[in-house]
């Protein structure tokens, strides 16, 4: 669990996709209840504060509306299952699904990609759905990527990034940030550069979880943070933003995220797009960024 400071939380609200989560309480008598919810709203960094919203034909709204507090889980792109079990009738979704009471005491689900363990702030109706906000007592979050939803079917970062290995020259880099900082390696020519590989069969989240084995750092892929097309080398670039924990790389030095510190990164793409990261890591809003080499959009993640 992270200190509820500003900083951790602004960089735990603006980390993940608006994608899939359950929300979960206790009922009235006690027993685990929760649905599954496609986004959750910040409505504030101090006090920290965010918002769902229910249908007011839910099976569960009275329990909800009365409850002392709520959680947010934020599923994990492993947990499609986990996510039709709580969107579908059921006397108790739970029961297969592993768990347990967080700090504030609202249900916890295993595995998630973050969560958030929030005291009930209030209610506002809201036509047909009710507005629960919630204050947040307790959060956790991993790099674990999350689990989206769009125009009727899921979507992951793993399958998106699959699709591009099928079709054509893809190569896969890990922006390993920590603490303000990124881990760069020696380009070969006198500059420095992000870690890369080409991706073979073994798929795009093994081949980046294999830079951050070779960095000889313990963390996992997270959100795909840039998708570009490097016409003059013909192929296509696919960078994940991973987290890591402490310790010191066996290859490679953490950087800081400024400009000066980053006057040796070789590739003007990716000195373009880490200097974007010092930006975005500063507010807590990051993007994703899709284009060529040369030029392209930034979608701000929700």
């Amino acid at each position: 669990m992270t200190a509820l400071d500003p900083r951790a939380l602004r960089s735990a609200f603006g980390s993940f996709l608006t994608g899939v989560t359950v929300v979960t309480a206790y009922g009235n008598s006690g027993e685990p209840i929760g649905f599954t919810a496609n986004s959750f709203t910040s409505v504030s960094l101090e006090p920290p504060m965010v918002l769902v919203c229910l249908a007011k034909t839910s099976r569960n709204y009275n329990a909800l509306t009365s409850a002392a507090g709520f959680a947010v889980n934020i599923l994990a792109e492993t947990q499609i299952e986990v996510s039709n079990r709580f969107a579908r009738p059921a006397e108790d979704r739970f029961a297969t699904v592993d768990w347990k009471t967080g700090p504030h005491g609202s249900p916890i689900i295993a595995g998630v990609s973050a969560w958030f363990d929030c005291a009930m702030h209030k209610t506002v109706d809201a036509g047909d759905h009710v507005i629960l906000i919630g204050t947040v007592v307790a959060f956790a979050q991993t790099a674990t990527p999350g689990l989206g939803y769009a125009r009727g079917a899921y979507v992951t970062p793993a399958m998106t990034a699959e699709a591009l290995a099928q079709n054509g020259n893809l190569v896969a880099s890990a922006v390993i940030e920590r603490n303000g900082s990124v881990l760069l390696i020696d380009d070969g020519n006198g500059g420095m550069a992000l870690p890369e590989t080409s991706v073979g069969g073994e798929g795009t989240t093994a081949a980046v979880q294999s830079l951050i084995d070779a960095a000889g750092l313990t963390g996992k892929p997270g959100f795909i943070y840039s998708i570009f097309e490097d016409t003059g080398r013909k192929r296509q670039n696919i960078a994940f933003l991973c987290s890591a924990a402490q310790g010191t790389p066996r290859q490679g030095v953490f950087v800081p995220l400024t400009s000066a510190a980053l006057d040796d990164v070789s590739d003007p793409a990716n000195l373009a797009m880490l200097e974007r990261l010092g930006r975005e890591a500063a507010t807590g809003r990051f993007g994703i960024y899709y284009g060529n080499q040369n030029s392209g959009d930034v979608r701000v993640i929700a």
